[in-house]
Formats: structure tokens, C-alpha cells, sequence
């Protein structure tokens, strides 16, 4: 299908970008990687007067790794993230998660910002963010905000972020030496979004107890989301099999899958029980 008609700018600092949208309202769409609103377009479910491209805006496909974390702009697309070798010591969960998104093709050109921005509830960088307890950067009219990815996914393909407001990038925490971690999801075929998925993480303390246990599900509701009961099933243990079985039970019960032609919820649920087990297993080494 063609596209409907519309005006194209491509603005050169975020003040012009901002300054759009704060002119043109609703009828202006911020494009990023376009990998979800060219469909849109062609399938006329979207229809803005103005298309505002950001690809040449400075400083937003910045890629930072120091002592305080990670952070990523948001025009950061997902193979710059697959072949940085600093990224892949300083948090290899985020690089293994990327690594699942779609298809080659597509992460040459899809972004965080857009992946962030869209909020799909199957989305891998999402659940990145909510499970590693990161902050997506905001700028406004009033200026810049910082929101908590776990305060930020309202639902389905809906977020907290204000008209008049452009993502700018993406802060995780540091990730200490010695952190086990593993990222498993589950999709009908390679490169379509997951049915359901798990990122997940712990540290361990001097008796080689977990402490500080992060368990995330993505494909398992209308946003992504931690599974606290899980989480509380490690911290504190000893990761056997004992403790990954009680944990995975603990996650199926906890998450109330969404049901569709895809999968019913009960199949869902017992898969989420069955990626918690198998990354926690993979996590334990």
C-alpha cells in the first residue's frame, strides 16, 4: 500500500525537534528506526501531517559505558549494540537480548528510542529496561526528565511519555564482575516477536548465596514486568535445582498471560514457568 501524504522535516538539534512538534501538536510523528511506524504508514493507521526524522539530531546515536552504567541514545540502533565490544563486557545481557530482536535486516535500522518509545509488550529492549532497573531520558519543553522504566510502560503500546516530549536515550546501572545472567525467549519462528521471554540476573554473595535477584518477563502481560515472588524464591538461596524449580512455579503463577490466536494463556503461563527455569539453569552455569 502507499503511504498517505505528508510533510518531511529533519531537524539538526533537539531544540528544532522540539520546537516541531510543539508547532505542528498531534499532527507531527517523531521518526526514529521506522522498523514499527513505516508499517503503520503503509497501512494507513497512521496519518500525520509532519514527519519529523531525528537521524540528524547531535549526540542521540551516542553509545557511553563509565563507572556509573551504561547509557544509550536513543537513535542507537541494534547492531551498533550487537558488534560493540565495550558494551559486550560492560553488560553482556543487554547485547545477548538484542541479539533476539527480529530479523538481520531490521537491526540495521530499528533503535532504542523507537523499541522504547513504541512499548510493545513483547519487545525485547523494554524488558531490558524494566528488568535492569534503567532510566529513560526525557526532554520537553520544561526541560529534562528521568523516568523509571518500570513506571514508564502504562500498557499495550502506551507509555507515560507527554505530547511535546522526544526520548533521548537510555541509562542502565553498572554491572559488577562476577553477575550471572542469562536472556531466554520463545518465539513460532526465529526473529518474530516472543510469546514470552525472560531477562533475568543475580549476584552472589561470599557463601555463594543469590543476592539482589532480577527476574523479568516480556510477552506476558501488557507491559514488561518483574516477577517479585520469583525473585524472592533465589534471593537468599543457594541456585539449585530446588531453588529454580520453586522459582519458575513461582513465575507461572504470577504472570496473567494475555490470550490470542498466537497462544492461549495457559500455554503462556507454563512457558514462562519453563524460560525462568531454563535461564535460571543456563544463569547457575
Amino acid at each position: 500500500m502507499k503511504f498517505p501524504d505528508f510533510d518531511y522535516a529533519c531537524p539538526k538539534s533537539l531544540d528544532e525537534a522540539l520546537g516541531l512538534l510543539r508547532l505542528h501538536g498531534d499532527d507531527a510523528v517523531l521518526l526514529a528506526g521506522g522498523q514499527s511506524l513505516m508499517p503503520l504508514l503503509a497501512f494507513r493507521l497512521a496519518a500525520p501531517g509532519l514527519l519529523v526524522d531525528l537521524k540528524d539530531v547531535p549526540g542521540l546515536g551516542d553509545i557511553g559505558i563509565d563507572g556509573g552504567g551504561v547509557r544509550l541514545g536513543a537513535f542507537v540502533r541494534w547492531c551498533e549494540i550487537d558488534r560493540n565490544a565495550g558494551l559486550a563486557a560492560a553488560h553482556p545481557l543487554l547485547v545477548e537480548a538484542i541479539g533476539h530482536v527480529a530479523h538481520y535486516q531490521i537491526r540495521n535500522r530499528g533503535t532504542v528510542g523507537g523499541s522504547l518509545a513504541y512499548g510493545d509488550p513483547a519487545a525485547e529492549m523494554p524488558g531490558i529496561a524494566v528488568t535492569c532497573d534503567g532510566e529513560i531520558i526525557v526532554m520537553g519543553e520544561s526541560g529534562e526528565r528521568r523516568v523509571a522504566a518500570a513506571d514508564f510502560f502504562l500498557g499495550a503500546l502506551t507509555t507515560c511519555l507527554r505530547p511535546g516530549e522526544i526520548i533521548t536515550g537510555l541509562h542502565l546501572p553498572p554491572w559488577p564482575a562476577g553477575r550471572r545472567w542469562a536472556f531466554e525467549e520463545f518465539a513460532r519462528r526465529r526473529g518474530d516477536f516472543a510469546l514470552a521471554g525472560t531477562a533475568l540476573y543475580y549476584d552472589l554473595d561470599s557463601q555463594g548465596r543469590a543476592t539482589d535477584a532480577h527476574i523479568g518477563v516480556i510477552g506476558a502481560a501488557d507491559r514488561p514486568m518483574r516477577l517479585a515472588q520469583a525473585e524472592r524464591m533465589i534471593n537468599g538461596s543457594t541456585v539449585n535445582a530446588d531453588a529454580i524449580a520453586a522459582a519458575a512455579e513461582a513465575a507461572s503463577r504470577e504472570v496473567d498471560p494475555m490470550e490470542d490466536f498466537h497462544a492461549p494463556t495457559a500455554y503462556r503461563r507454563a512457558l514462562v514457568e519453563t524460560l525462568v527455569a531454563r535461564a535460571l539453569t543456563r544463569a547457575a552455569g
